[in-house]
C-alpha cells in the first residue's frame, strides 16, 4: 500500500509563505503525476497544481503565478510552496499521486495538512 504523508501546514499571516511536503513510501514509478489539491469547509477539492514526470505543471486557475509544485523523484518527495498567501487560501492541503501502469491508472491521496492564513 503506497503512503503519501504531508507536513508543513501551519498559521500563517496574509502575506507570508509557506512550503508543503509530502513523502511517497515508493519511488514514483514513470510514468506520474503529482501534486496538490485542497479543500475548504463546505466546498468541493480544487485543483492546486501538479507536476509529472515529462516537467510539465498545472496550476488552478486562484494560483495566479503564487504557488509553485516541483518534487525530488530521487527522494520520493513532492513540494507545493506557497507564496502572497490570502485568507482565502485556508484549506485542507492534500497530496496526490497518479501513477500509470499498462492497464490502469492508480490514484493515491495522503491525509491532509491543515493551512489557516490569519492574522
Amino acid at each position: 500500500q503506497v503512503r503519501l504523508v504531508e507536513s508543513g501546514g501551519g498559521l500563517v499571516q496574509p502575506g507570508g509563505s509557506l512550503r508543503l511536503s509530502c513523502e511517497a513510501s515508493i519511488l514514483f514509478p514513470l510514468p506520474y503525476i503529482v501534486g496538490w489539491f485542497r479543500q475548504a469547509p463546505g466546498e468541493e477539492r480544487d485543483l492546486v497544481g501538479t507536476f509529472n514526470s515529462a516537467g510539465n505543471t498545472d496550476y488552478g486557475d486562484f494560483v495566479k503565478g503564487r504557488f509553485t509544485v516541483f518534487d525530488d523523484r530521487e527522494t520520493s518527495m513532492a513540494y507545493l510552496q506557497m507564496n502572497s498567501l490570502k485568507p482565502e487560501d485556508t484549506a485542507v492541503y492534500y497530496c496526490y499521486l497518479k501513477i500509470f501502469t499498462n492497464s490502469t491508472t492508480v490514484e493515491y491521496w495522503g491525509q491532509g495538512t491543515q493551512v489557516t492564513v490569519s492574522s
